[in-house]
């Protein structure tokens, strides 16, 4: 009798993983439909995340190095590196104003407003999302839309058909997008064939890039909200 079992045991073990095969083999192979263009976009942009990281890994590891040589040193020499460190932080944040070669973006209107009931109204938020991350992606360090700063937790809303930023309106045509880089004519070149100009186009605006050696943009003017952050107690 108990070898009965065994056996039926085993014939029953064989029949799952054989059924198990057979379903595995009959599932479709799911292929990348993605075209060249997304998949080259995707690769710049985590080039240039890796780019970022490891630039983040060079700063935090001089800080540290900065930290380990006044860790012996008078109290006022640590004061001096954490009042240097919160100005880096304060500027990387964009809660400081800050200037440096970059690039103008002029967003205008591309039908004639002379035209009877002709409105002059701001590109949709999605476009400026968009116009936004392709900046990101090829090299900007910083931006801002007419004054107003973009920072981590900026948004652009629709709020009865009115683009906001930063929970203010933006301002009337023609708008500027003030972009600093370090690389502003890689960043132009890029730019100017750049799908953001067809989507602009689309919706009726036109837009145009100008290379500006010292360009100047206003800091945040707002205070910042953290959530989802609690302070750590001590025990």
């Amino acid at each position: 009798m108990d070898k009965k079992w065994i056996f039926t045991f085993i014939t029953f073990v064989i029949g799952f993983m054989l059924a198990i095969q057979f379903h595995t083999t009959q599932e479709p192979v799911i292929s990348d439909t993605r075209d060249i263009r997304e998949l080259r976009r995707e690769l710049v942009a985590e080039q240039e995340r890796r780019q970022q990281l490891n630039a983040e890994i060079e700063k935090v590891q001089t800080v540290l190095a900065q930290y380990e040589q006044t860790i012996d040193s008078r109290e006022d020499d640590i004061s001096v590196v954490l009042t240097k460190q919160i100005e880096e932080l304060r500027m990387e944040a964009g809660l400081e104003e800050k200037a440096g070669e970059g690039l103008v973006i002029t967003i205008d209107s591309i039908y004639n407003d002379q035209f009877f009931g002709q409105v002059r109204r701001t590109p949709p938020a999605d476009v400026f999302r968009y116009l936004v991350n392709e900046l990101n992606i090829y090299g900007a360090d910083d931006i801002a839309v007419g004054d107003e700063r973009i920072i981590s937790t900026s948004a652009f809303r629709d709020v009865n058909q009115i683009t906001h930023l930063n929970s203010r309106r933006l301002p009337p045509l023609p708008i500027q997008v003030k972009v600093l880089s370090e690389k502003a004519e890689t960043l132009q070149n890029q730019m100017v064939v750049s799908e953001s100009v067809e989507f602009f186009e689309l919706d009726g605006f036109s837009i145009s890039f100008e290379l500006v050696d010292e360009l100047e943009l206003p800091a945040y003017d707002q205070t910042p909200r953290v959530r989802y952050m609690e302070e750590v107690k001590e025990g």
